[in-house]
């Protein structure tokens, strides 16, 4: 059976070009315009992933997402935010979200995001035992670290960080998350030493990273193993863009 996701915006064009391209990839698509539509297709249609555009007309988007975890925590949800809000993309991550897409973007990286979403809906059967990302291995067991099958040494706490991204591979994590799962300092510089050491045992040009990324003001993401390694521009991407 198709995933059926509810796209949740306001705006008719948006809803139209998501209807299009996301129907085009085998997505089932329900939409609602406002909160209170939304709520009432969740309670009464089977729904597998949600798109929440933030700027609903009769809700904040963030209360909705709020009451959409209180209600379907295994949900996934993907949001949509303006390019300059830095301060609503955290807030909705550390409410649960499990992604955030910026506009304008590219139907390729929105589909990505809703790929990772999906595998992170299934990843509750457990960890896969080995994790691999190019030259990137690493045993989740024995936790031992390889890249070209050369065994890496990392401090405990380096492991620790590496873990939590791959345990959530083609997720951004917020600098909150991050700090919260591995139980240390909230001072943000704290995390960015361990990123840039981490970076230097496993990146083969440290300067411009391939598997551990930078979500500018947010925090950070592991790439996926099925994710495009190709760093796109902001203002670039693959399809049409969808504003």
């Amino acid at each position: 059976m198709s995933p059926t996701i509810l796209v949740i915006d306001d705006e008719p064009p948006i809803r139209k070009l998501l209807r299009t391209g996301l129907s085009t990839q085998g997505y089932a698509i329900l939409e609602a315009p406002n909160a209170a539509t939304a709520l009432e297709v969740l309670g009464r249609d089977r729904v597998d992933l949600v798109i929440l555009d933030l700027g609903l007309p009769d809700m904040r988007g963030h209360d909705l997402l709020r009451t959409i975890r209180a209600r379907h925590p295994e949900l996934p949800v993907v949001v949509l935010s303006s390019r300059t809000d830095e301060g609503g993309k955290v807030e909705a991550l550390d409410l649960g979200a499990d992604d955030y897409v910026t506009k304008p973007f590219g139907m390729a990286e929105l589909l990505a995001r809703l790929r990772a979403a999906l595998r992170h809906q299934l990843a509750v059967q457990g960890e896969r035992p080995i994790f691999r990302l190019e030259r990137l291995s690493i045993d989740l067991v024995r936790r031992i670290v390889k890249v070209d099958e050369a065994e890496v040494k990392l401090t405990p706490r380096e492991y620790d960080f590496l873990r939590v991204l791959v345990l959530h591979a083609g997720k951004v994590l917020t600098h909150a998350q991050l700090m919260q799962a591995v139980s240390v300092s909230s001072d943000p510089q704290y995390l960015r030493v361990y990123m840039r050491q981490l970076r230097q045992k496993l990146e083969a040009d440290p300067e411009r990273p391939r598997l551990l990324l930078t979500e500018t003001g947010v925090g950070y993401r592991l790439r996926a193993p099925d994710d495009e390694p190709t760093r796109r521009p902001p203002d670039a991407g693959s399809g049409g863009r969808l504003s």
